[in-house]
């Protein structure tokens, strides 16, 4: 985000290796036999992990991500230096320079927490040998790479993004902050406006809340659906702290200004969280197909280690899309105006502020978002049809009520997430108010209803708050007449 009249560097110089004249050649032949050597032993140790299922353990598991991230980090350096060496081209352009620095940071990280699990791995395989099975399962070993590579992946984010704030030289006239215009209220109506959204806001984190934590206390709760289930609540609630409290301290201090760092990372986290969303909505309608469509397979195929690798992949890939987002949108020059028509630092509104030239960044979030978009829309409906399909060969009431139990709260969740975005944009008719509208639904009014839908529409749901409503009544009531533990137990608790 440079302003246009700056003097800023487009690229770098890569001064290389201090090897002496005329041994080019042999260095360049080592280090090519080295990498050679790097990328087939690592694609060996992967390919023979898994073809030979004798090798389907968790230090093998754990081995193959090793591998992985082994054969990632050379190709990170290795084939830029070899090529530089070739053709005696340094340069390095500013966006290339940012992304190697980021993948190497990544893969630098995921190979120190791989090596420290993999210790972990050891120990419980020598120290506790009969348990050795039942702590090192599959879902553990999972939930351990994926945190290894969320971990690297946030730790080369962090790492990236403040390398390019610094990366702008002293001269320059940047834009150092913007105006976020906010919702258009009537002048006179911000309190009632403030209030409005506050209720929301403290219902939608509430409500949240109270799905996660009856989730985590209830063992009949803990199944791949409400897994997954938990997991879209704690993005729902996310999703609306990244917006909703900047926006009421905005209506309620009139400060409208954002720091040029807090507008990228609230964009960053406000995308990571939009994409979580999509991708998990995708994933339950897939958990739906499988409970209705293989009834008998269920817990086979939806089992631990795939319902973790499932959310982990979400979690990813939202990270990434995001990073991406921010890092080409980094690039861009911005002029003098600096204010932003919306009440948060949204994309499509940073892009109409830039003077730079914004294709690349338009066709990547037309690629990159319409093939997401085709994805997890494609997964929903295909999920769904496949399940009506199913239903409509042998139609029976009963059927048709086990089928509606089971995905009707998954239902009227997609139906709100993307029937209201596009209810706005086909029926709005002002057309600058249609993407601050569509915002308001899918990121204050949607992460508030879907509690409430999954609670009144679900009897799992409504029993576990009956019981955790009937367990605090319990523990209430004996605290205030402690002589009852006495005549009960014969033992007085104080």
């Amino acid at each position: 985000m440079r302003a246009e009249n700056q003097s800023s560097m487009s690229q770098f110089l890569l001064l290389g290796l201090p090897i002496p004249p005329g041994q080019q050649g042999v260095f360049f032949t080592l280090f090519l036999g080295m990498y050679l050597t790097t990328v087939l032993g690592n694609l060996l140790i992967i390919l023979l992990i898994r073809l030979d299922s004798r090798l389907h353990t968790p230090m093998y598991f754990f081995l193959s991500h090793l591998a992985f991230s082994d054969l990632s980090l050379s190709s990170v350096t290795v084939p830029k230096m070899l090529r530089n060496m070739q053709t005696r081209q340094q340069s390095i352009s500013y966006g290339g320079c940012i992304s190697q620095l980021y993948f190497f940071i990544l893969f630098a990280s995921l190979d120190n927490f791989l090596l420290a699990v993999m210790a972990y791995d050891r120990y419980v395989a020598i120290s506790q040998p009969l348990h050795y099975t039942t702590i090192m399962r599959e879902g553990l070993c999972v939930v351990l790479v994926a945190g290894s590579w969320v971990l690297s992946c946030g730790n080369a984010l962090l790492y990236s993004l403040l390398l390019v704030r610094l990366m702008r030289p002293e001269n320059q006239s940047s834009v150092s902050q913007f105006l976020l215009l906010g919702l258009p209220i009537p002048p006179g109506q911000q309190g009632v406006f403030f209030t409005l959204f506050l209720g929301m806001y403290l219902t939608t984190v509430l409500g949240n809340l109270l799905i996660i934590l009856l989730i985590r206390l209830d063992s009949r709760l803990h199944t791949p659906m409400y897994f997954f289930l938990s997991h879209l609540a704690f993005s729902d609630l996310s999703l609306s702290s990244v917006t909703v409290p900047k926006m009421l301290r905005n209506m309620q201090t009139q400060q409208q200004s954002i720091s040029y760092g807090g507008c990228i990372s609230q964009l960053y986290f406000f995308m990571l969280f939009a994409g979580l969303d999509n991708f998990l909505l995708a994933v339950m309608a897939y958990d739906r197909y499988v409970a209705i469509c293989h009834p008998l397979h269920y817990t086979s195929i939806m089992r631990e280690g795939l319902c973790v690798l499932l959310v982990a992949d979400s979690w990813v890939l939202s990270c990434v899309i995001a990073l991406l987002y921010c890092l080409l949108l980094v690039r861009l020059s911005f002029c003098a105006d600096n204010a932003i028509t919306h009440y948060f630092c949204d994309l499509a509104a940073l892009l109409k502020l830039s003077c730079s030239d914004t294709f690349l960044n338009e066709l990547v979030i037309f690629t990159v978002g319409g093939m997401i978009s085709f994805l997890c829309i494609g997964v929903i409906l295909g999920s769904y049809i496949r399940i009506g399909t199913i239903i409509l060969r042998v139609p029976s009431t009963k059927r048709l009520y086990k089928a509606f139990s089971t995905c009707g709260s998954h239902l009227s969740v997609v139906s709100l997430y993307y029937g209201t975005a596009t209810g706005v944009y086909f029926f709005s008719s002002s057309w600058g108010s249609k993407d601050i509208i569509a915002s308001v639904m899918y990121t204050v009014v949607t992460p508030m209803l879907n509690p409430f839908i999954y609670s009144l529409r679900n009897r799992d749901i409504k029993q576990a708050l009956e019981m955790c409503v009937n367990r605090i009544k319990f523990f209430k009531w004996h605290s205030l007449n402690p002589l009852v533990a006495v005549r009960s137990t014969g033992k007085y608790i104080s």
